[in-house]
């Protein structure tokens, strides 16, 4: 057997008998990149003091898909933002997703995307994981993007499958096996957004790798068993679901966007045993929540909390008043003080609220 590279992919001959004589098969594999077993260079002490292994991330059983705030010019507000996140680690949440969906990382430049994933790794890493989100329909971009992010310090990534132009599922491997290689890896299977289910042998296949610290999972807990049966670890990526997934049927924990506005009643549901009581508490929330697109209902909330601006990037836009006004109601029963922020809870107008279509 002989190997060559020829630019960022690796050819492998193979001599094959067949039928009495030798032919000659070209099979490409994904190259080794960014972070490889064996360094030809010394690490400095930083650098093994903060370098984290898949079991690091396996172990966490609270992450919170983060919000991202924008000044009324749509830049990004970085204050609010180090409050959030800031917040999140004193509720005792273990990670967060940076410039995931609920982040709006899909309304982000890639130079956005990395400076947020290195400003949270700068403030807030030594006290929660980071994980950026640097999966892309472009393996292209994120090969380059997860090479960013690791090298600006994030902790893992959170890859999802190419979207819109899909491709088969030998593609699918290709795709992640490009990205595994260079840290630990989440991956992220939400066929309502990206069209396109990750089946199981898919997942089995990339389980090979040191590298998988699991999956976060939006087809349903029968899936959550599976994989948690046969050793994977899996995140509910369903906050109505999570608390079921976790004690009934295996799940490690939960990536949350409810966590964003109650961290310590997700923290609760997560690590304090089953808790029918406080999941039937919480519901009304979660399916407020989610009764639009995600983040739209998140996004109005923290701002009639008064912890963010109420300035929306389009095309997201807020919450009608009448859902504003049962968000309140919503609050008053959950209880304020559950709630991050300080101020009473707004219902808005709608001339309060900022849309911008160009920042």
């Amino acid at each position: 057997m002989s190997s060559s590279i020829i630019g960022r992919c690796h050819f492998v001959a193979d001599s094959i008998e067949a039928a009495g004589t030798k032919r000659r098969t070209t099979r490409w594999r994904s190259p080794r990149a960014a972070v490889i077993p064996s360094f030809h260079l010394p690490m400095r002490s930083n650098e093994v003091k903060n370098r984290t292994f898949a079991d690091d991330i396996k172990a966490l059983r609270l992450i919170t898909a983060i919000k991202t705030p924008y000044l009324p010019d749509g830049r990004f507000d970085l204050e609010a933002y180090d409050t959030l996140v800031n917040l999140q680690i004193e509720n005792g949440t273990e990670g967060v997703i940076v410039g995931g969906t609920t982040g709006e990382g899909q309304l982000m430049s890639w130079d956005e995307h990395i400076m947020l994933i290195g400003h949270t790794v700068n403030c807030f890493g030594g006290s929660i994981k980071v994980i950026g989100n640097t999966g892309s329909n472009s393996t292209r971009e994120a090969i380059h993007a997860t090479e960013q992010g690791f090298a600006v310090g994030m902790h893992a990534a959170l890859h999802i499958n190419p979207y819109y132009g899909k491709t088969s599922l030998e593609g699918l491997i290709s795709h992640f096996e490009s990205v595994l290689p260079m840290g630990p890896t989440i991956i992220y299977n939400v066929p309502s957004r990206t069209g396109q289910d990750i089946p199981p042998r898919v997942i089995q296949t990339m389980a090979k790798s040191p590298n998988l610290a699991g999956v976060k999972e939006c087809v349903g807990n029968d899936r959550v068993e599976q994989y948690t049966s046969n050793g994977i670890v899996v995140w509910s990526g369903n906050d109505d679901e999570c608390h079921v997934s976790r004690w009934d049927y295996g799940a490690t924990g939960v990536i949350s966007v409810t966590s964003n506005l109650v961290p310590g009643l997700m923290r609760e549901l997560m690590f304090g045993g089953k808790n029918l009581a406080l999941n039937s508490k919480l519901m009304p929330l979660m399916e407020w929540l989610f009764h639009e697109p995600n983040p739209i209902a998140l996004n109005t909330a923290l701002a009639q909390l008064g912890v963010v601006r109420p300035v929306f990037r389009l095309p997201y836009v807020p919450l009608t008043k009448a859902k504003r006004e049962e968000f309140v109601k919503i609050v008053k029963e959950i209880g304020r003080e559950n709630f991050i922020g300080e101020r009473d809870v707004q219902v808005l107008d709608d001339n309060d609220f900022i849309l911008v279509g160009r920042y």
